[in-house]
Order: C-alpha cells, then sequence, then structure tokens
C-alpha cells in the first residue's frame, strides 16, 4: 500500500496567473511600498513612496487592460474574471491613484509613516478587487475583511486628532457588527443550500420551493443588511456622516466611491446569480431600502454646514440611486449601475480634492465658509467644484445627468415607474444643498482672517484685469521675489491636488456630453452575468 502512495505524483491545482495578475500585482506592490518606506531617508519616504504607489497602481492597470474580454473563472470556480470584474477594477484602480495624489502632502501619511499608508491603501483596494470578481461565498468574506481592515486603521491615521481616531474606532465598530452580519447570513444560505458557489447555491434554490424556506429567506435579510452597511445604504448609514467627517479628507474621498463600488459589485453578482430565484423575495424589499436611502440620504444633507458631512448624506443618497440598478434585475440595470459608478467617481473627487486644497490652505476646515469667494481666488477650484455638484445633482450636460437617466430607464423597463419616480425627486431635493455651495463659491467674499491654519494669511491672489488687477505689477513683484509664480497662483502649492480636481471636473463634462465610449465599456459589464 505504501509503494504506490510513495510513487505517485501529486499534481495541484491550475493557477492561471494572467488572469490573477492584477491582484497580484495590487498586493505584492503593497508589500514592496511597505517595505521600501522602512529606508531612513525623507525623500524615500515623502517622494519616492507614493510614486511607487502609483507605478504598482499603473501596473495594475495595465495588467487589467490585458485581461479584458476574457470570461473564465479561475481558483476552482471561486473567482470570475470578466467585464464586470476588470471595469470594477477599472474604478477601483482609478479612484486609488486620486487617494495617493490627494495624500501625496497630507498630515495623516506623514504621521502614519508613508510606507505603512500607502501599503494598507494598496492593500484595501486588493481587497476590492478580490470582492468584486469573488463567486464563491468564502472569497467573498476574505474580499470582505481585506477590504475593511486596512480602512479601519487608514481612518485614524491622523494620530493626533481626535475625530480621526473616534472615526476609526466607530467604523471598527459598526463595519465588525456589518460583517459579522453579513456572515451570519451566509451561513444561513449555506445551511439551506449546502453549496457555496454561486451558481450552485442558485440551482438548489430553484428546486423544492427552497428559495421561500425561511431559512433561505432570514440568510437573505441578513446578506442585505450586511452589504447596505457597506455601502451606506439607509437605515445602515448612522455611521458615515461621523466616519467621513472624522477622517483624513483623502480618505473619505476614497472610502465615499471604492466601498460602493465593491459593496454594490458583490451586492450584483451575489444577488443577481446565486439569489435570483429569490428574487421575487428580495426585489421589493431592497426596492424599498432603495426609496428610503434617497429619502434620508437627501433630506439629511440639508442645512449641512460641514461640506464632508453634506457629501457623506449625497453618498448615502447616490448609493439608493444605485441600488434601482440592482433591483431590476436585468441587463440593463447592470449597465446603469456601472455607468454610474464610473461617474460616481470622477464627480466625488472633484468634489474632495477641492475640500482638501481649502482645508491646508485656509484656517476653516472643511466648513462651508471655507469655500466662500473661491471663484474669486481660485477659479480653476472653483469650476472644478461647480461642475462636481452639478453632476450630483443630475443637471443635463454633466455626466450625473446621463448615468441618472440611464438609472431611471432601467428602473421602468425593469417594472419599478415608482422607483424611477423617486430618482427624480430626489434629485430635486438634493438642489437644496448643492445650490448652497454654488452660492457660497461665487456670491459670496472670503470671511475675514481666512488665514492658513496655525500661520500667517496666504498671499494675495492676483486679481483679474476687470477687477482692479495689474499683470505688470505681478511680473515686477515677482522678479523682486515677493510674488509667487503663475503656476501656484493657478494651481496652488500642491499642484497635485489641483490636478485631480480639474482631470475630475473634466472627467464630469466629457462623459457627459460625450458618453458613447463608457457606454461601450459597461455593455461587458452587463452581460457578464449569464442568469439575467
Amino acid at each position: 500500500m505504501t509503494a504506490p502512495l510513495a510513487t505517485a505524483h501529486l499534481k495541484g491545482p491550475h493557477v492561471d496567473f494572467a488572469a490573477l495578475s492584477p491582484l497580484l500585482a495590487l498586493l505584492g506592490g503593497a508589500v514592496i511600498v511597505l517595505l521600501v518606506g522602512l529606508i531612513g531617508w525623507r525623500w524615500v519616504r515623502a517622494q519616492l513612496v507614493p510614486a511607487l504607489s502609483l507605478l504598482v497602481l499603473g501596473a495594475a492597470l495595465g495588467l487589467t487592460i490585458w485581461q479584458w474580454g476574457a470570461r473564465k473563472s479561475i481558483v476552482s470556480g471561486a473567482l470570475r474574471i470578466d467585464d464586470l470584474s476588470l471595469m470594477a477594477n477599472l474604478v477601483l484602480i482609478a479612484g486609488g491613484a486620486c487617494a495617493v495624489l490627494l495624500a501625496w502632502r497630507s498630515l495623516a501619511a506623514r504621521e502614519a509613516a508613508h510606507g505603512e499608508w500607502h501599503a494598507l491603501l494598496l492593500s484595501s483596494i486588493g481587497g476590492m478587487s478580490l470582492l468584486a470578481c469573488a463567486q464563491n461565498t468564502v472569497a467573498v468574506f476574505l474580499g470582505l475583511e481585506l477590504l475593511s481592515i486596512p480602512l479601519y486603521v487608514l481612518c485614524a491615521t491622523e494620530l493626533r486628532r481626535e475625530h480621526s481616531l473616534e472615526s476609526g474606532l466607530k467604523y471598527l465598530i459598526v463595519g465588525s457588527v456589518g460583517s459579522a452580519t453579513f456572515l451570519y447570513g451566509l451561513a444561513m444560505i449555506y445551511g439551506a443550500s449546502g453549496r457555496t458557489d454561486f451558481g450552485a447555491i442558485a440551482a438548489a434554490l430553484s428546486r423544492g420551493g427552497l428559495a421561500s424556506d425561511p431559512l433561505t429567506l432570514t440568510g437573505i435579510a441578513l446578506c442585505v443588511a450586511g452589504l447596505c452597511f457597506k455601502a451606506s445604504v439607509a437605515p445602515f448609514h448612522q455611521w458615515t456622516p461621523d466616519v467621513y467627517e472624522g477622517a483624513p479628507t483623502p480618505v473619505t474621498g476614497f472610502m465615499a466611491v471604492a466601498t460602493k463600488v465593491a459593496a454594490l459589485g458583490v451586492f450584483v453578482r451575489f444577488f443577481d446569480i446565486a439569489l435570483i430565484p429569490a428574487h421575487h423575495s428580495w426585489g421589493p424589499a431592497v426596492a424599498v431600502l432603495a426609496t428610503i436611502t434617497i429619502v434620508v440620504g437627501n433630506v439629511g444633507a440639508l442645512g449641512q454646514s460641514s461640506l464632508k458631512r453634506m457629501l457623506a448624506y449625497s453618498s448615502v443618497a447616490q448609493a439608493g440611486y444605485m441600488l434601482a440598478g440592482i433591483v431590476v434585475a436585468t441587463r440593463l440595470g447592470v449597465q446603469a449601475m456601472v455607468f454610474y459608478l464610473a461617474v460616481y467617481l470622477a464627480m466625488n473627487m472633484a468634489a474632495f480634492a477641492v475640500i482638501v486644497a481649502r482645508e491646508r490652505e485656509t484656517g476653516w476646515g472643511d466648513g462651508i465658509d471655507a469655500i466662500a469667494g473661491l471663484g474669486r481666488e481660485r477659479p480653476l477650484l472653483a469650476w472644478s467644484m461647480t461642475i462636481s455638484m452639478l453632476g450630483l445633482a443630475g443637471i443635463p450636460a454633466t455626466a450625473g445627468f446621463t448615468g441618472k437617466f440611464y438609472l431611471i430607464d432601467a428602473a421602468v423597463s425593469g417594472g419599478y415607474t415608482w422607483l424611477g419616480i423617486v430618482i427624480v425627486i430626489g434629485s430635486m431635493i438634493s438642489l437644496g444643498y448643492y445650490l448652497p455651495v454654488l452660492a457660497a463659491m461665487w456670491m459670496r467674499s472670503a470671511p475675514a482672517g481666512a488665514g492658513r491654519r496655525g500661520g500667517p494669511p496666504p498671499p494675495a491672489e492676483a486679481l483679474p484685469a476687470l477687477a482692479g488687477g495689474s499683470p505688470e505689477l505681478d511680473l515686477a513683484a515677482q522678479a523682486a521675489g515677493v510674488a509667487p509664480s503663475r503656476a501656484v497662483r493657478v494651481l496652488g502649492a500642491q499642484p497635485e491636488v489641483a490636478l485631480v480636481a480639474i482631470a475630475a471636473g473634466l472627467a464630469t463634462i466629457f462623459f457627459g456630453i460625450v458618453p458613447e465610449p463608457l457606454f461601450r465599456l459597461v455593455r461587458g459589464a452587463g452581460g457578464a452575468l449569464g442568469l439575467l
């Protein structure tokens, strides 16, 4: 008996490294960035580590494009590489690159050590990428934890600021509750179906009335609650305003988009594949949740004086809009949701980049006074914020309008006309908190004493000639060394932040006027779920 066993050739499972390459690049890059961050030279930590993080994201982007068009299951069917997961990768990588640029000179990255900060960011993106391609409940939970744990730490990386530590603790507690709830739901679904693969779960639920079994329905309800925690869906959104306000702004901007991409990505794959036989049970319930989320998010944002809290409630409302694409369980719904996630990245990053710039330039933090008079002082930033607010409100000629129109079309085509009407009403209410931001930038003057935090007031910005400015005197002053250069006046002392704001604003306009390139990308994502 022992001789055959000794001479037997053990054959391991086939590993498709090409399909896994984007995920391997992110996680391997996180290790490299962490090790480079241990080098003692200040220039290496402050400049090389962020540049290396961008290089890692660029490598992951190239590998994602290399795999574009692939439709295959890997790791014994636990992961699915298709246009949906690859499109989610593109959005996550773009969001990560914006976060790296916004945090390049941030206090959080310095206090937490640059290597650790960027390694945590890349690890979180790796978890999100894993979650978006998971088609097995075990892989889903691994991705969820790999996403969440680095974010808990990133929220608390401004170590000397009480609100940052508080936000990290709140997110840890609430996120742990959400993860535990989701895991309990997965356990119940496994108990009912006896399967962990999404396709096998769908096959089991379609037999013998198992889709309406109380154990299955309880598991579905707990899974909905757990994913709603992650996606900031009401009434599981209570943590969102406090965490968004307290976390470092680059982390907040990243969380606002990336966590939704991951949570809604696995939401659509899990519910529209594994739980599609029970759609008659969970579809109307999720539609009601979407309605509550739209109302709570838009009403909660009214009257907020903190821009980050306002955008937190706005993100709650946006999650409600995107749920419409999941509720209908159609190919059009998936395409509309993925399209909106992509344009939401541009609209949100434009707003948060402006907030980052003003937090560092003024003493008003993220309050609305920080952007008062911005149209006169920094017109490029003001235009970026204006485009962002108009896009989030769904004004025509912006990508936000196209995305909401797409979602409404999907809702009406899927038999949820009333949900489409709710989206329209929610967009109307949102003007009540987006327009005051525009009024503060273009119609108010900067408050007196709005100097740099902890320092003297910033040098006066150059005025246009119509407002009494003199380019000749500016040049003379610059030659004498008492005035900033034109690049500094236009982009500010931190040009990478201004470039993120400007690029995101331009993308919002471009995809609002010429959406066809993005339409072509999301069509494949809609066809990735073969059971629809």
